[in-house]
């Protein structure tokens, strides 16, 4: 078992391939948090927890003269509301009789084989070859019999637990969730801890930052409805010493598509607390006697190897364990061209058709129609919500141009964006009040469409129904699913005015029953993801796309950044990527390479460029085949970082028998007689001896040579030349 219960000790021991979780059944029936590293024996680490008499830090009442017993002082599982904690909190809830109290002590507890699963929201499965056990504790509130489930699944082989809690209504009145947070994590010492966070905008997602802890709330959130470009829902705690190879490393990645919040305190006694889950911003949600309330799950991961290890858990398991299209793993995905940029709004069908001849020669296999197809929709002021084909443009029919797409060996993609609506659109006119819009205000525009009230059954029925009837129509092979503008004016006139604290969440609820009914139904489409860019990729949402566009922003130089960044807890298989025309300064073959870190293709009119250009892009293609089972499989390591004053920016993704590798450079700023310099690799076998080919040379040497010494990188290039050196074991 993953799951250790020692009833004598009354300890959990949650035991993964290399990590140990502890918590503890203790004083007064609080549950208690004792530990999170590397594995240990199954011992009670209670000795860890020494009380003090602390001033101005209340006892529970039942504590009777017993003064050095204060949860203002105590690491807890899940914190209580009003019981002398003055710490960053799990729950805020407002009780039948108008009270703000929840004092949840352990009640009892169960477990299982196999991983918890939540209503309406995604989670992480186990394959055949995961070993997972699941812990439910329940705490309960004595007075009010409000209880709150902590949910444990135990990944054994993936150093993975995926943790949310349950809050159950077990009184006689109706109760209001002001705050409710997946998780809440404790540590004793936090003074030596730094935060990680990829905040970004619009174009310039997930970039780095790391601070120090200071005793201060450290907020990281989203209250734009998605989980946003400027915030992910992923945040690392790590030693401050600790860089890619070494060091204790916490990472906490948040199941959720919506507004999140994960919150760091560092306390006045130099503790360290992290909660996590829903924003608890315009948050207000009813239970009524009886109802439960689910949070959106947390996968946390620890590791005293540092960065990379944290990475490499994350990618194994964000491949292995959240989507189980055949896309992820079985299928090989095409090069894709997106006519966005090509056409815009405007094309037709022989366009299209004239696109796709030119780009077969490039060595694309999959032509994506983009926006402007469906509704009357020139330009981005119509149309959206009306989904039916415009056979003033598509003249010949979807089905028809599809079959003329497929006779070229090409296979065909189609965009959507479901969730908004253009005020002019029939879908408007027929039903303005599914769109979010306060009464008697008008509702913030964006990109001049307005949001739907995803939160409404019948809202839900017609994107099910009108989409699928679109995609069931022809041999569609690729979705693109897209969403324009940040979610405003929180409306719902389905709901009474009491409970329009829920509509944030029942949006995101109601999204997930859409794409349940539309991506899950069809099982040999594959489907990308889409926030005008990288505004809402999370790992929920790759429970459902088997990529995410990364960025809007095509820019190579720029791409440097938002890899590394997104690689912290993203793998190349996810990220979407491709090759422009932007930055025509930069040879298209480091484009190229700089795409091959993420899932590859075109944005670009295939019909203007020259043949020589078309040869090269060809090229580019077929190593994006060579080198598909390297960069969506293997490990990926980052040699140089973009964020750091470097000539060089460098990866490395290498095979998990460690007998094969790919390391990417790129050169950035090339200075005048400068130095020779060399990238070091990471992960090779130290005794065993490689081929090294690349920048037209080829050379051998030892994994400990290519580890401590390095590959030399030539100097006399062009500026932003990239190389790539494929590493290959030989006896």
């Amino acid at each position: 078992m993953a799951i250790i219960y020692n009833e004598s000790k009354k300890t959990f021991s949650l035991q993964t391939l290399n990590t140990t979780y502890q918590l503890k059944i203790g004083n007064l029936n609080y549950v208690k948090h004792l530990f999170y590293g590397p594995r240990i024996n199954d011992e009670d680490l209670i000795y860890l927890i020494r009380r003090y008499d602390r001033g101005f830090s209340g006892n529970p009442y039942d504590s009777l003269k017993e003064r050095t017993f204060s949860l203002d002082a105590q690491p807890q599982e899940f914190t209580t509301q009003q019981q002398g904690d003055f710490r960053i909190n799990s729950i805020e809830v407002q009780n039948a009789d108008g009270s703000f109290s929840f004092n949840g002590r352990y009640v009892s507890h169960k477990i299982y084989s196999g991983a918890f699963t939540l209503n309406g929201l995604p989670t992480a499965f186990a394959t055949e070859n995961d070993t997972v056990d699941t812990l439910e504790v329940v705490i309960e509130d004595a007075v009010t019999h409000v209880a709150v489930t902590l949910l444990y699944s135990v990944f054994e082989e993936k150093d993975i637990i995926m943790r949310a809690a349950r809050v159950h209504n077990g009184g006689e009145g109706m109760i209001r969730l002001k705050r409710i947070m997946s998780m809440n994590m404790d540590y004793l010492n936090g003074q030596n801890l730094d935060l990680i966070s990829l905040p970004g905008r619009y174009g310039q997602e997930r970039q780095v930052e790391r601070q120090m802890l200071t005793h201060h709330v450290h907020k990281i959130r989203s209250g734009r409805g998605i989980s946003s470009h400027q915030q992910n829902p992923f945040i690392a705690l790590a030693e401050r010493t600790a860089t890619e190879e070494y060091g204790s490393c916490y990472g906490f990645s948040l199941m959720y598509s919506g507004s999140f919040l994960a919150e760091v305190e560092l306390d006045q006694y130099d503790q360290a607390r992290l909660v996590m889950g829903i924003n608890d911003r315009l948050f207000s949600y009813h239970l009524e006697a009886g109802e439960d309330f689910d949070t959106p799950a947390v996968l946390m991961t620890y590791t005293h190897k540092g960065l990379a290890r944290m990475s490499h858990r994350y990618h194994d398991f964000f491949r292995d364990n959240l989507n189980r299209s055949k896309f992820v793993m079985d299928v090989q995905r095409p090069v894709l061209l997106n006519t966005w940029e090509a056409a815009f709004f405007d094309f037709d069908d022989v366009k299209l058709l004239k696109i796709a001849k030119a780009a077969k020669d490039m060595g694309v296999e999959m032509i994506v129609m983009d926006d402007g197809w469906f509704g009357k929709r020139d330009d981005d002021n119509s149309g959206l919500g009306d989904w039916f084909v415009n056979e003033n443009k598509i003249k010949c029919g979807l089905p028809s141009l599809v079959e003329q797409i497929n006779a070229l060996g090409m296979k065909f993609g189609i965009w959507f964006e479901p969730e908004m609506v253009s005020e002019d659109s029939d879908l408007f006119r027929a039903h303005p009040d599914w769109a979010m819009e306060i009464p008697g205000r008008r509702a913030v525009r964006s990109r001049n469409q307005l949001a739907l009230d995803v939160s409404r059954r019948e809202v839900q029925d017609y994107l099910i129904e009108s989409i699928n009837r679109i995609l069931d129509s022809a041999n569609i092979y690729y979705v693109k699913w897209d969403i324009n503008r940040a979610i405003t004016d929180l409306w719902s006139n389905d709901l009474p005015g009491d409970q329009q604290g829920e509509v944030s969440h029942r949006y995101v609820l109601g999204l997930y029953r859409v794409m349940d009914g539309i991506i899950k139904t069809h099982p040999d489409i594959m489907f990308e993801g889409c926030a005008g860019g990288g505004g809402r990729f999370d790992p929920a949402m790759l429970t459902y796309f088997v990529q995410y566009w990364s960025s809007d922003n095509t820019r190579p130089l720029d791409n440097l950044k938002l890899h590394y960044g997104s690689s912290f807890v993203y793998p190349i298989s996810s990220m979407g990527a491709h090759v422009s025309t932007a930055s025509p300064m930069v040879p298209i073959e480091t484009k190229a390479a700089i795409a091959m870190c993420g899932t590859f293709g075109y944005e670009l009119d295939a019909t203007h460029l020259s043949e020589e250009a078309v040869a090269r892009c060809k090229a580019m293609s077929d190593l994006y085949h060579k080198y598909y089972d390297l960069n969506f499989f293997g490990d990926y390591y980052r040699l140089a970082n973009p964020f750091e004053p470097v000539n060089l920016v460098a990866w490395e993704t290498r095979a998990k028998d460690m007998r094969e590798a790919l390391v990417t450079v790129v050169t950035v700023n090339l200075t005048m007689n400068g130095p020779q310099e060399y990238i070091k690799c990471k992960g090779l076998i130290p005794d065993q001896r490689y081929r090294v080919e690349g920048d037209g040379n080829v050379f051998f040497a030892s994994g400990m040579a290519l580890m401590h010494a390095g590959i030399p990188i030539p100097r006399e290039v062009p500026e932003f030349t990239a190389f790539m050196y494929h590493l290959t074991a030989v006896e």
